[in-house]
C-alpha cells in the first residue's frame, strides 16, 4: 500500500510540475505549484521524513508561494518580447546540464537509496533534525553550496528582470 501512495504522489508531482510551466495564467500556475508542494510533503511522509514534510508545507507551500503571488500581483505581467529570442540558448544550456547529469550518474554509478530503519532516532541520540543537519554539512556539502549559488543567481536574475530600463524612467519623470 505504501508503494501505491508513493507512485500516486510521484505521478501528481510530475503532472503538477508540467502544469506549472505549461499554464499561461500565473495564478493557475501558482495553484498547480501549491498542489505540487503538498504532494511533495506527502511523498516525504511516505518516506518517513516527517520533519521534511512539515518544513515543506511551512516554507514552500506557505512562504515561497505567498512570495510568488505577491510578485505576480505587484508586477505588471505583460507579454515581454525581448526574452522570447533566448529560448535556443536556454534549450542548449538545459541539454548541456542534462548530458552532464547523465555522465555524472554513469561515472558514479547508480545506487539504490537506503531506507531508514527507524532506530536512528532513539532517545538520547541525534534526532531527525540533527541528523539532517549533520549529513547536509558533511556528506552533501558540495551540492549544498551549489544549491546556494543557484539561489544567488536566481536572486540576481530576479533583480535584473524587475529593474526598470533607464530610458523608460527618464521618459516617465
Amino acid at each position: 500500500m505504501e508503494q501505491a501512495f508513493f507512485f500516486y504522489f510521484a505521478f501528481v508531482i510530475a503532472a503538477a510540475s508540467v502544469l506549472v510551466i505549461a499554464v499561461r495564467n500565473p495564478i493557475y500556475s501558482a495553484m498547480a505549484l501549491l498542489v505540487m508542494f503538498f504532494h511533495v510533503a506527502g511523498l516525504y511522509v511516505t518516506l518517513h521524513a516527517e520533519f521534511l514534510a512539515a518544513v515543506q508545507i511551512i516554507v514552500y507551500a506557505g512562504a515561497i508561494l505567498v512570495l510568488y503571488l505577491f510578485v505576480v500581483m505587484l508586477l505588471n505581467m505583460r507579454q515581454d518580447d525581448r526574452y522570447h529570442r533566448q529560448w535556443p540558448m536556454a534549450a542548449a544550456v538545459g541539454m548541456t546540464l542534462f548530458i552532464e547529469a547523465v555522465i555524472l550518474t554513469a561515472m558514479k554509478g547508480w545506487t539504490a537509496p537506503t531506507v531508514a530503519t527507524g532506530r536512528e532516532t532513539a532517545v538520547g541520540e541525534a534526532g531527525n533534525t540533527e541528523a539532517i543537519g549533520d549529513v547536509l554539512y558533511s556528506t552533501y556539502l558540495f551540492p549544498f553550496e551549489v544549491a546556494s549559488l543557484i539561489l544567488l543567481v536566481a536572486m540576481i536574475g530576479a533583480i535584473i528582470l524587475a529593474k526598470k530600463d533607464p530610458e523608460a524612467v527618464n521618459s516617465e519623470g
